[in-house]
């Protein structure tokens, strides 16, 4: 699933760090999410939403098509 929380964490001035801060994640967790390596829970997505205040859909988009 491709996103945009890299850009959207960037824009904020925000290191990986602090967003897993935020989030009550691993930065590792961050850095995979943004890698395109792990897809969230349908709890965090929301968590990322909220904190963005933007859409799921505004943040993740699925593969092809």
């Amino acid at each position: 699933m491709k996103n945009r929380i890299q850009e959207l964490r960037r824009d904020r001035d925000w290191s990986q760090a602090d967003l897993a801060a935020l989030l009550k994640v691993s930065r590792q967790t961050v850095n995979a999410l943004e890698r395109g390596r792990y897809d969230p829970s349908l709890p965090l997505a929301f968590s990322i939403a909220r904190l963005f205040s933007l859409s799921i859909e505004e943040i993740f988009q699925p593969d092809g098509g």
